[in-house]
């Protein structure tokens, strides 16, 4: 601010009086755009208002008790007012402290939710999906801006549930439509046509020509990253589109058949879990996985195999066998490192209070025999 500018000031304040003196100020901080300035205006000029100190000395509050609603009302509106402006702008990134400030995070949302992809989205992403403000649209401008593979990445790091199916749903209907874009084409340049069916599965029916030794149409790294990330979806659409992927991957040559974590080794296995999800060949998919458990001490095998079924099995609601298998093959692991309903849980889930009563006993826990004593 030139020098001038500060005389120009002073004789406003010592003309109109301290009072429109602040106003005059805030004027014109909101026409020079420098709305932090703004804020602290606020609060300067209602510690004027009651009588305290314009500059404040220290860290900690000097505001007497009597006036501290007062004043914490002039901070949520003067916050309130700079974010907004910073808004209107469209300075997202500068308006979210502000709202942040006052447990507001509606505006920011919204904006969000209008916004456009531009050159560099990476601090209103971290707003939108790693603050959580907007976690779906920031996902979707993820997705736009940085691209599949940086999307996979955003997701398998996302810090809590909330927001992420809408995520994979996303990555799911992405990647189906890129293959289905690069399927369709491939078909129509050797059959002369193109298909009218939007199903893989019946896109691939019989057309084993379009699986060579390298051939493949989309990314095979992230086709096996969203088929794995598919299975906790509950939505049924969703579910039909994964495992048609999953149907496609079990085509490709073993050039791109990455190998996963037993028992979903292979692009099969995810497809046998879809599909019971799906309420298709349930018995089929559970004697499959099954027959994956390794044979031996439960307490000296690879456990994963026995928990990924116990959370089929949860999932598709079929308790008891959920049960059985559990007391066969999971009671001796630390229910810390179980990623499947403990037995206490699965005998929540399917109202079993017998066998919660009796497992509780046999264990010694008394405060989950009691929960089954009172819920029987």
């Amino acid at each position: 601010m030139a020098k001038d500018s500060f005389d120009e000031i002073e004789q406003k304040i010592k003309s109109v009086g301290l009072e429109e003196g602040f106003d005059h100020l805030i004027q014109r901080f909101c026409k020079e755009k420098k709305y932090p300035l703004i804020f602290q205006a606020r609060l300067m000029k209602k510690r004027h208002e009651l009588g305290l100190g314009l500059i404040q000395l220290d860290s900690s509050s000097d505001i007497p008790e009597e006036s501290q609603s007062t004043y914490n009302q002039t901070q949520l509106e003067a916050a309130r007012e700079v974010g907004t402006l910073f808004l209107t702008d469209g300075q997202i990134e500068q308006a979210w402290p502000y709202f942040r400030a006052i447990g507001d995070a509606k505006p920011v949302a919204d904006a969000i939710e209008a916004m456009k992809p531009k050159e560099d989205m990476a601090a209103i992403i971290e707003i939108a999906l790693y603050e959580r403000v907007n976690p779906r649209r920031g996902f979707e401008l993820l997705l736009e801006s940085y691209g599949t593979c940086r999307a996979i990445t955003g997701i398998q790091q996302y810090p809590v549930q909330e927001g992420r199916t809408d995520c994979i749903q996303l990555l799911v209907r992405t990647l189906h439509g890129e293959l289905l874009d690069n399927l369709k084409q491939a078909i129509t340049k050797k059959e002369g046509e193109q298909p009218k069916t939007n199903n893989v599965t019946e896109l691939i029916e019989n057309r084993d020509w379009l699986f060579g030794k390298y051939s493949y149409y989309v990314d095979s790294s992230h086709l096996l990253s969203i088929v794995q990330l598919s299975l906790d979806l509950t939505d049924e659409k969703t579910l039909e589109l994964a495992l048609q992927l999953a149907e496609y991957g079990a085509h490709l040559s073993s050039e791109f058949q990455y190998k996963g974590t037993p028992p979903l080794d292979n692009y099969l296995d995810f497809a046998f879990y879809l599909r019971s999800l799906l309420g298709q060949e349930v018995d089929k998919a559970i004697e499959h996985f099954q027959q994956k458990i390794p044979k031996g001490d439960p307490s000296e095998v690879d456990s994963n195999p026995a928990q990924v079924l116990v959370k089929l099995l949860a999932r598709i609601q079929r308790y008891p066998e959920a049960i059985d298998i559990s007391l066969e093959y999971l009671n001796k692991v630390d229910p810390e490192h179980l990623t499947c309903p403990t037995v206490y849980q699965l005998c929540q889930l399917g109202h079993d209070y017998d066998r919660l009563k009796e497992f509780s006993r046999n264990n010694g826990d008394v405060l989950n025999f009691v929960a089954g004593v009172l819920q029987q």
